[in-house]
């Protein structure tokens, strides 16, 4: 029992920031083409390395990219990073838009990213176990106990989700970063 344990905070604390997506989820529900899932693994590899050359350091920055769309979170120190960010990430090629969710500040406090990790999972999971809709290819991020939600889906998707995701145990705040199919 006690392996056990350790076992399931290990994959917890592996899982680093709260993330859960595509990978993990059956290639038949994904509604992404093979050139949107490069282009996105891409400006993701991309934006970080340009981020990490510019200001080093001094930023704690999550790079998420779903069909060319760019979710930017965390913290930096002013409002002169996040324009910076923003500026760098949309000179990437093939990145059709920008949520910058950047917060000016200080960081988030350690331990955070545990409870994170367990409100994405539990998301996930209630999003998987939802019989009206599949919600599958729908990407759950979270920091700081807001939930992201990320995909392609119909209003009726989108609204299903979110309200799995507002009535989940920790989540402060639901945003939602979709592309209607209707």
């Amino acid at each position: 029992m006690k392996r056990r344990i350790i076992l399931i905070a290990l994959l917890v604390l592996l899982q680093g920031c709260a993330q859960t997506s595509g990978p993990g989820s059956s290639a038949a529900h994904e509604r992404r083409n093979a050139e949107a899932l490069q282009d996105d693994r891409n400006i993701e590899h991309t934006a970080k390395q340009r981020i990490a050359d510019k200001y080093r350091q001094n930023v704690q920055v999550n790079v998420t990219s779903f069909n060319r769309f760019v979710l930017l979170t965390g913290q930096v120190p002013d409002e002169s990073g996040k324009t910076g960010i923003e500026r760098i990430v949309a000179g990437i090629d093939r990145v059709r838009g920008i949520a910058n969710e950047l917060r000016a500040g200080k960081s988030a406090t350690p331990g955070t990213g545990y409870s994170d990790s367990g409100i994405s999972g539990d998301v996930r999971a209630r999003l998987l176990a939802h019989k009206a809709h599949a919600l599958d290819p729908i990407r759950v991020f979270t920091e700081e106990g807001v939930v992201y939600l990320l995909g392609i889906v119909s209003r009726a998707e989108a609204d299903a989700a979110s309200e799995i995701a507002s009535t989940t145990a920790g989540v402060r705040k639901v945003v939602r970063v979709f592309e209607y199919t209707d």
